[in-house]
């Protein structure tokens, strides 16, 4: 028999039990006051920082500091970014890649029917509104002075061609004349047009008739490469005002000159005494002399005025000197100051540049080649600058050859008196569209190389002779054979 205070103690414990523990179905006296386990102090505890670097809360999805004993802490193994990326390219290597002319294309048909340009060829108006080719050796000539642009259709075709029109029927003759010319005759022009009009061509047209007759071509391909600043420069002692020397262009220039010409410079030779850096031999060849002035920057520049010298000293029976045809492209940029500054921080013109100045000298008949010549300038609408001082001075050239009311310019213009000088008495010819029988030449050509897939009829050439705007050829071409409908 159960004693009645046992059963009175136990009644006791239970009236004291908290009302939580009583709503619990049927649970156990020992299981209600203690656990077997806790996690209050993990809760409680402090959470840790993580280290820099670690990216792991980040991936999983959790804040910082929750559940922290139970994050996966994975290490990230860091890419090799010059692995990635490969190679970098070399000094120059970019440059060379943006400035590369492919003049071939194995994919177009070959023109079996094509002729040559030959010193006959050029002068012979039946081959007007023909495609002729340009001669290999001229092609290497013409890559080495950089007469081809990067923005022209080279390699679209299987060679390098030309159209024959009307100017260059012209300078073929031109060329004929200057050469039977026993007094040194020079003729100084320059070429303007709107965009597309084939100026630039032209010059290129004009440059492998020179190198045909055996002339010596000099050639700036872009003004504009000397005055943007981007070749180092330095005063030139003993000049006033202060000439400023380019050393790297002008050693590139002696290297172009060595490469076009060296089949002239190397038959001939030194015929004066100069005063050069480096000893000469006396009997050494000009093309030599180019070649040493291209290898030193330092002496760039006085090898080059004596090349010259010797260059444009009158021929006698002894001393054969050839012509000479000085080419520029960009004038407008010639024309202006540039990116230069002097040493009191002062833009320096173009022609306080001593190369720009030397063209500029012979563009305005100060200086004047003794054995002939043609000097040849031609402006760019591609990236023309607003020189108000060369349009004046061109718009009064061109109305005074027509007998026009010569203009006199805006009052409100400071315009450069430098500039009006260094045109003044020069030939403006402006280049206008080709006529519709050279268009269809045109178009026949590009139907035969594979580039146009339609039948060259009269009322495709008069449509894209009307869309180029009257035959301009830049259009034409991209009417023709760039613009799909």
């Amino acid at each position: 028999m159960a004693s009645t205070t046992c059963w009175r103690c136990l009644s006791r414990i239970a009236n004291h039990t908290p009302s939580v523990l009583r709503s619990a179905p049927s649970p156990s006296p020992i299981t209600l006051l203690s656990a077997s386990f806790t996690t209050s102090a993990h809760h409680l505890q402090k959470p840790t920082p993580p280290k820099r670097g670690d990216r792991a809360s980040r991936h999983t999805g959790h804040k910082r500091g929750e559940d922290a004993g139970f994050s996966l802490k994975s290490k990230r193994k860091r890419k090799d970014v010059n692995a990635a990326k490969g190679r970098p390219p070399a000094p120059g290597e970019r440059k060379a890649l943006r400035k590369r002319v492919v003049l071939s294309n194995l994919n177009a048909l070959e023109v079996r029917d094509m002729q040559d340009l030959t010193t006959d060829a050029m002068v012979d108006m039946r081959l007007r509104g023909q495609v002729i080719g340009i001669p290999g050796p001229v092609v290497d000539q013409l890559r080495a002075v950089e007469a081809f642009k990067v923005s022209q259709s080279w390699g679209l075709f299987r060679r390098p061609g030309m159209l024959v029109r009307r100017e260059t029927v012209e300078y073929g003759k031109l060329f004929e004349d200057l050469s039977r010319e026993g007094a040194g005759k020079v003729v100084r022009r320059v070429l303007v047009g709107e965009k597309g009009s084939g100026k630039t061509v032209m010059v290129l047209q004009a440059m492998a008739m020179a190198m045909l007759k055996g002339w010596i071509v000099v050639n700036i391909p872009n003004a504009m490469d000397l005055t943007i600043g981007h070749t180092e420069y330095g005063p030139l002692s003993n000049t006033q005002p202060t000439q400023y020397v380019q050393k790297a262009y002008t050693a590139s220039l002696l290297s172009q000159i060595a490469r076009a010409n060296g089949s002239i410079l190397s038959q001939l030779q030194l015929s004066r005494t100069h005063s050069l850096p480096i000893p000469l031999q006396s009997n050494i060849s000009l093309d030599r002399l180019a070649d040493l002035g291209a290898r030193d920057p330092d002496i760039a520049w006085p090898v080059f005025q004596a090349l010259w010298t010797e260059l444009t000293t009158p021929a006698t029976t002894d001393v054969k000197r050839p012509p000479i045809m000085m080419a520029i492209d960009g004038l407008s940029h010639a024309m202006r100051n540039t990116a230069y500054m002097s040493s009191a921080f002062k833009p320096i013109h173009a022609h306080d540049l001593a190369l720009v100045k030397h063209w500029t000298t012979y563009l305005s008949g100060a200086a004047s080649l003794p054995n002939g010549g043609l000097i040849l300038a031609a402006t760019s609408h591609t990236n023309q600058p607003k020189v108000p001082s060369l349009d004046l001075a061109l718009s009064q050239l061109e109305a005074r050859a027509k007998d026009l009311e010569i203009p006199t310019g805006d009052p409100f213009v400071a315009y450069d008196q430098r500039v009006l000088e260094s045109v003044k008495g020069m030939e403006v010819q402006r280049l206008q569209g080709v006529t519709k029988d050279d268009a269809r030449g045109l178009m026949e050509y590009y139907a035969k190389s594979g580039v146009l897939r339609q039948m060259v009829s009269e009322n495709l050439v008069n449509e894209k002779w009307t869309v180029s705007g009257g035959g301009v050829v830049g259009e034409l071409e991209r009417a023709a054979i760039r613009m799909r409908i």
